[in-house]
């Protein structure tokens, strides 16, 4: 617990002190160190400050000091009492379980954007987090626990930013939670191949004056690009221990945490706080500023004196909102106003400018004593080699292309062969289940609701795994920035720019994960747009029902259609992008900033640990939401009982039943015929019990809306179920086409049923349900309408309003009935003449 928590007359042990700088030496210089015990005196009139007793002083400390010191009480040293601890007093044991407390050790780590920090943050972690070669992958913070050298690692993976300003969402989450949680150590993850950039950031940590680590990641590439860096020398320059790692292989990473605990137990030598220069002038301003804001001593318990005014000389936001309401709130505004004014007219630029210009001076230098590049006139470097055929003018949209016609070919054709394998097993437990369970509701339950509906759409996981295979590979490479980079202009056309693209093509994966990175677009009304197209983008959750209609209706052209289905999606975003930028976003265009990675072969391990990743994801949806949607889909179409029906059928079954027992067996025809109206009872049994149940009557309900889009009243049933995930459509036709109803006839599976299934009554009795044209129709109407609800509930989460998540759901799914619309009627007039 705090210090500040303790009551009057309560004692604890000191477990840790936070804050930094200014503020840890006077408290530690008082006795606040670890291991102490402190008592609680009084408070004073009006509860602050409080009175403290330590090593037989009395001090008084602010509460909001006391906030920055962790005790353990008595109470909770009892709760960690265990036998070792027998004939111990109790002052040992108190002391021991403070000192066990002390060996947490919080950690962040910060970095750019593909400088490797969620690489590293797996392999020291042994988490799954996804690795992506370009901005934004991290849109939270990923918290890890695990034990190194008898310490416990709190580590925390921030999202990745180029600096910590108050500019985009991620600065201003890295600077609060560094601010706010106030970590022990902050890992500084570095691209050793792009270190002037990457260093910037470390100059604004330097400023924060707090404990920071430098990881020099993929030092092999520094090596093979005949660099000499000496990092030893430069870590004594900056105060700041340098590691060097290589995060993908994870080498380095047990020096790097060993380092961790050296610089928190305060063993490192060379870490000390330096102050970057930023010239006589510029440093006579944040001087200035800095006597100002020390006079009120609670702006400073958290955050350095000196990095809030260099923030309020750049006109930070964020940092005028932590002055704002303080006493001195408008004098201070005054001085940094007037310093400004004196700087930028001295210097005849802006203040940000000024300021950045000498953190990159003060890289320059740092890096002319340390660091060596031997130049070679002949050597070209590949990624620029890749580029001119990549993000060339005439190559670059072909490549694109031809990339995704083989991932969609791959997707489809490859998956085959281990769908066929899966398909199989699922059948095959079906006929276990038939033989071993007795008739009854029961076995109705798990064949049909349990087998039926969740082994329909397990098969398609290994489609799903190839796709995420491809898409793994375009964002692992550095391949997925240059797609954002050619599609810039086509972007720039409809208001956007190409950084937009980046959750679009994300969201050939899932729809959820890509609206969260949109955080990554600075400019609100581009944010909230991407949000709104995103949907178009053909999910995972999609692909299902792709493949089993494309299956059964369009088998000799499954490539070219599931190609053609996909590319629609973007068509459709652009589209409506390009309707909205001119209606409810009309604003002036971000400017396209984004960086090109240098490429990079994924390791094995890497991909194989994505690509289990989302393989578990999937698998747990099956046994989470999936599962129990197709018992309720199931009991909706298995409930009420319709016996008086069921009778009238029986009876005519057993009566051809006892026509073929009677029959000399000379006649085959005639058995042959009875035989098939026997089946076709059954069919009317399950066809009846369907239409009687509670689905059928929702499928009642939503028919005379669907049927003017080809639709009867089972694919109503179907896509109105696909809202809570696009993969139980494939659940809910498994079920509701009765696939698993028996062994013979079923064991040609749901394809075969959706061939064949027939109207039973109506103008259109003894026609097919499925046509070529209907079953495109189908796969477009998946394609647009109602995103799932975890879509739903992240665009209201992103975008904070209710009104985007409720306007996504009405202009989705209203424009999918108007494009099902005309694309049936037009069709089906056409083919009629």
């Amino acid at each position: 617990m705090l210090l500040s928590e303790l009551d009057n007359k309560e004692s604890g042990v000191i477990v840790k002190v936070k804050g930094r700088g200014a503020f840890r030496r006077r408290i530690t210089e008082m006795g606040f160190v670890k291991g102490q015990t402190v008592i609680v005196i009084k408070d004073a009139p009006l509860k602050d400050p409080v009175e403290y007793l330590i090593m037989g002083y009395k001090v008084s400390l602010r509460r909001s000091e006391a906030d920055l010191i962790e005790v353990i009480t008595p109470k909770e040293a009892l709760n960690h009492t265990t036998p070792k601890y027998n004939g111990t007093t109790f002052e040992d044991i108190l002391k021991d379980t403070a000192k066990e407390k002390s060996r947490i050790i919080n950690v962040a780590l910060v970095g750019n954007p593909n400088s490797g920090k969620t690489s590293l943050f797996n392999q020291a972690s042994g988490s799954s987090e996804h690795v992506g070669n370009y901005s934004g992958v991290t849109v939270e913070a990923k918290i890890a626990k695990f034990k190194h050298n008898g310490y416990t690692i709190h580590l925390v993976d921030l999202p990745g930013t180029y600096s910590i300003s108050a500019y985009s969402p991620e600065e201003l989450y890295v600077r609060k939670h560094i601010i706010e949680n106030m970590p022990d150590i902050v890992i500084n993850v570095l691209d050793a191949t792009n270190l002037k950039r990457n260093l910037f950031l470390t100059t604004q940590l330097i400023d924060m004056d707090i404990k920071v680590i430098a990881a020099l990641n993929m030092y092999d590439d520094l090596i093979k690009n005949n660099i000499k860096f000496n990092f030893k020398e430069i870590g004594h320059l900056l105060g700041i221990p340098f590691v060097p790692t290589i995060a993908a292989k994870g080498t380095g990473i047990t020096d790097l945490f060993n380092k961790v605990i050296e610089v928190y137990e305060d063993q490192e030598t060379i870490v000390r706080h330096i102050h970057i220069n930023y010239g006589f002038n510029v440093e006579k301003s944040i001087s200035i500023i800095q006597q100002n804001i020390k006079k009120n001593k609670s702006l400073t318990d958290n955050i350095s004196s000196r990095f809030l005014a260099i923030k309020l000389l750049e006109r930070d936001q964020e940092a005028i909102n932590n002055i704002t309401g303080t006493i001195s709130n408008t004098n201070i505004k005054e001085i940094v106003y007037k310093e400004i004014a004196n700087i930028e007219g001295i210097y005849k630029d802006s203040s940000e400018t000024i300021i950045a210009d000498a953190r990159y001076g003060f890289i320059s230098g740092a890096l002319k004593e340390t660091y060596v590049e031997k130049t070679d006139t002949e050597r070209r470097n590949i990624s620029d080699i890749i580029d001119n055929f990549t993000t060339n003018k005439f190559f670059g949209f072909p490549v694109f292309m031809i990339f995704l016609g083989l991932m969609f070919y791959t997707t489809f054709t490859l998956g085959a062969y281990p769908k066929e394998w899966i398909e199989n097993g699922v059948k095959l437990l079906a006929k276990i289940a038939e033989s071993m369970i007795p008739t009854g509701d029961l076995k109705n339950l798990i064949i049909d609701g349990i087998i039926g509906g969740v082994g329909g759409v397990i098969v398609f996981l290994p489609n799903i795994l190839i796709l995420f295979l491809f898409i793994s590979f375009l964002e692992d490479t550095g391949y997925m920035a240059r797609v954002a980079f050619i599609m810039d202009k086509l972007m720039h056309k409809i208001g956007l720019h190409g950084k937009s693209f980046i959750p679009m093509i994300m969201g050939f994966g899932c729809a959820v994960p890509a609206i969260m990175s949109t955080r990554t677009i600075e400019n609100r009304g581009d944010r909230l747009l991407t949000m709104l197209i995103t949907p178009f983008m053909s999910c995972s959750a999609r692909l299902p029902v792709y493949v089993l209609i494309i299956s059964a209706f369009f088998p000799s052209k499954a490539a070219i259609m599931l190609f053609s289905i996909y590319i629609l999606g973007i068509i459709l975003a652009v589209f409506f992008a390009l309707i909205f930028k001119k209606t409810l976003f009309r604003k002036i265009e971000a400017p396209f900033v984004m960086e090109l990675p240098p490429y990079r072969l994924p390791t094995f391990r890497s991909t194989v640990k994505h690509m289990w990743n989302k393989a578990s994801q999937y698998l747990r949806k099956m046994g989470g939401v999936i599962m129990i949607s197709s018992i309720i889909i199931w009991a909706l179409g298995y409930y009420p009982r319709n016996s008086e029906s069921s009778q009238k059928y029986q009876a005519a079954i057993s009566g051809k039943q006892k026509a073929i027992q009677i029959n000399d067996h000379r006649n085959t025809l005639g058995i042959t015929n009875l035989k098939s109206d026997i089946e076709q009872l059954k069919s009317g049994i399950n066809a009846d019990q369907i239409r009687q149940s509670y689905l059928g009557r929702l499928g009642a309900f939503l028919e005379p809306v669907l049927s003017p889009l080809g639709f009867d009243w089972k694919m109503g049933i179907s896509l109105f179920t696909g809202i809570v995930g696009k993969e139980i459509v494939v659940s809910s036709m498994s079920i509701i086409y009765q696939e698993g109803d028996n062994t013979d006839e079923h064991a040609k599976g749901l394809i075969y049923k959706l061939q064949n299934e027939k109207y039973l009554t109506g103008e259109k009795s003894g026609q097919k349900v499925f046509t070529s044209l209907v079953a495109i129709n189908f796969m477009v109407f998946i394609l647009i309408y109602f995103p799932c609800i975890a879509v739903i509930a992240s665009i209201r989460k992103e975008s904070d309003k209710w009104k985007w998540a409720f306007f996504t759901v009405f202009y989705t799914t209203a424009f999918a009935w108007l494009a099902s619309f005309i694309i049936y009627q037009v069709g089906y007039r056409i083919l009629l003449i």
